[in-house]
């Protein structure tokens, strides 16, 4: 699969290098960071998160859990995680379960982890379960300027 168009046109606008990293299907993040060879703490996953004003993406490293309750505080919303047809309806140029950790592509709000900053480079979901783009870290914060940063998660044990 190619990039999506809304990925691919975001990365433009803001003049973002990337590499495409090519890895067998995988099913989860942490799956997807020994397929492809990268520490998990490198790979940026997207959260998509609802209540009744809309949505939020949240992105935070791949080894991390998402604390909802923080989001919450953070937003003053009553956020839950999406459904699947959530997901898929907000994503529709990606494969099932394939949430890029790019919101701002998608007219999302957006909050970043702050355990993502800092990092010479990120990788996340391309649109599908086999490739990874990777951008260096002031990309990655280049193409989420809009986005909050805070602590949204733990490491899993």
């Amino acid at each position: 699969m190619s990039i999506p168009a809304k990925i691919q046109r975001h990365l433009e606008k803001h003049g973002t290098d990337y590499d495409i990293v090519v890895h067998p299907v995988t099913g989860s993040s942490l799956e997807t960071a020994e397929a492809a060879h990268v520490s998990g703490e490198k790979i940026a996953k997207g959260v998509l998160l609802r209540d009744d004003d809309g949505y939020v993406l949240a992105i935070l490293p791949a080894t991390h859990a998402l604390r909802v309750g923080a989001v919450r505080d953070l937003t003053d919303r009553r956020l839950e995680l999406a459904s699947e047809s959530d997901v898929s309806r907000i994503f529709d140029d990606c494969v099932a379960g394939a949430v890029p950790a790019i919101g701002a592509a998608y007219g999302l709000e957006t909050i970043v982890d702050e355990h993502l900053t800092g990092r010479p480079e990120i990788f996340f979901e391309a649109g599908d379960h086999e490739e990874l783009l990777r951008v260096s870290g002031n990309g990655f914060a280049t193409v989420n300027s809009g986005a909050r940063f805070a602590d949204i998660s733990s490491h899993r044990p």
